[in-house]
């Protein structure tokens, strides 16, 4: 059963069996995370869930409500880690579920730091491995795998922090995912319900794990099972390996194996499979930029890409979350504006931009080019997903000459990486009244205790 795979893995799992270069990316990880997370407790998301926590809870906000909490703020703004293999934000679930956790002082779980990275990896791998398993069928079928597979994600983490044993481990496991959940649609309708589904995969993932640390049972073959996660939610592939153990030899396989590695950072506050094209569309608009052209130049810009991404063509979005996963708007904005900055957009929305009748000079410049761009699904780019998650941008003019750039790797990915300097710029535009400095302590987390690196910032 893959519960006991995984619970196996969780309780043998040690600092000292950790390479040193998933350790440094797990810092590079959770800086990201900060910057993302600390952003996003002022998105509307955010505020509107903490307001509904006080009005249910008053001020407490114990583990459980502050990993709801953690979640949303974390995954609002859609720059969040990620990995395409998985096709899922593990960083959002994980660092939330630590962060819950550990800053919960009733806890009083004084874990050290190396068992912050033994934490922080386990949930990593738990995450990819189980999502490279059920994806793409999982995703196929509906589900949202950074709300379902998320849930069991952070029960991992918690059973790691509160030192469960391998039998209360699995049933941490088989309770996270019975409670596992998360509509696409939601994604994909214009709601907020996107990032509701990390708040409630924390909030399963902690809870599980007290339940089961309290002697409420879960299951092992929750996820396995005849009737369990990956019957109801992958049948397709329940239905093709049922009677076989491919299942169990692909987590023997990927399970250990440190894919946290490859996880990708973002610099574009849109959905992922919209970022190649944005890259892409940079490098014309960089090509181009002595020309002296102006939109009436520009005939068309045609966008061909692989099938997931050539459905995200919203070519009229309503509110921030539709634009979020609109192609063509996030190609006209990255080719109009100065950047991609939340700023910026947050500009753009107080200018009009979701307004029909908008007379701004900018958003007019935006939606004529917006209705210049048409978007397809290339059977040859989408034969090399999910290795790669291409698109191939063409700007065609009046004189009928055109410019094309295809981007393989979008910008973040392990084989095009976002750099120190990057992430550090990321925090800075996001957060500018933090203090930088503070953030040293992150390169240099094994010189210090976690009360030390929480308390350096702020958290």
């Amino acid at each position: 059963m893959i519960i006991n795979q995984l619970s196996e893995f969780l309780i043998n799992l040690k600092y000292e069996d950790i390479p040193t270069e998933a350790i440094e990316k797990a810092k590079f990880c959770f800086m990201d995370y900060l910057a993302v997370y600390l952003r996003g407790l002022e998105s509307e998301n955010a505020k509107i869930a903490i307001k509904t926590i006080y009005e249910l809870y008053g001020n407490d906000f114990n583990s459980l409500n502050k990993g709801f909490i953690n979640g949303i703020a974390s995954h609002s703004l859609d720059l969040d880690d990620g990995h395409r293999f998985a096709q899922l934000h593990p960083g959002s679930v994980v660092f939330s579920t630590i962060l819950a956790m550990v800053a919960d002082a009733n806890l009083d779980l004084d874990i050290t730091t190396e068992e912050f990275f033994e934490s922080v990896v386990a949930g990593y791998e738990t995450a990819i491995a189980l999502g490279m398993l059920v994806n793409p069928n999982h995703r196929n079928q509906g589900f949202h795998s950074t709300g379902t597979v998320g849930s069991i994600a952070s029960a991992a983490v918690a059973s790691k922090l509160l030192k469960l044993s391998q039998e209360k481990t699995e049933h941490c496991l088989g309770l996270a995912a019975t409670q596992s959940s998360g509509l696409l649609e939601a994604d994909h309708a214009g709601t907020m319900g996107k990032s509701l589904h990390v708040g409630d995969a924390v909030y399963n993932g902690i809870l599980s794990a007290f339940l089961a640390k309290n002697g409420f049972t879960g299951g092992e073959s929750l996820i396995d099972g005849k009737e369990g996660f990956i019957k109801a939610m992958a049948c397709d592939l329940y239905e093709k390996h049922r009677d076989d153990a491919e299942l169990s030899q692909f987590i023997d396989i990927n399970l250990n194996r440190f894919n946290i590695s490859n996880v990708y950072l973002k610099k574009y506050p849109f959905c992922r499979h919209i970022h190649s094209a944005i890259d892409s569309t940079l490098h014309l608009k960089e090509e181009i930029a002595d020309l002296d052209l102006n939109l009436d130049d520009i005939v068309s810009m045609d966008i061909e890409t692989y099938n997931v991404a050539s459905e995200h063509d919203n070519y009229n979005p309503k509110n921030l979350q539709d634009l979020k996963q609109s192609l063509p708007y996030a190609v006209a904005i990255a080719f109009l504006c100065d950047d991609l900055s939340l700023d910026t957009i947050d500009e753009l929305i107080d200018k009009g931009l979701f307004e029909e009748d908008s007379k701004d000079e900018e958003i007019l410049r935006i939606k004529s080019f917006a209705n210049k761009i048409k978007i397809s699904c290339n059977d040859e780019l989408d034969k090399l997903t999910p290795e790669k998650r291409p698109s191939k941008v063409m700007i065609k003019f009046n004189d009928g000459s055109s410019k094309e750039d295809t981007t393989f790797y979008p910008l973040g990915e392990a084989e095009n990486p976002l750099m120190e300097e990057d992430i550090l710029e990321k925090f800075s535009l996001l957060n500018p009244k933090f203090n930088m400095n503070k953030l040293q302590i992150i390169k240099h987390m094994e010189d210090y205790s976690i009360s030390e690196i929480f308390e350096e910032l702020g958290l």
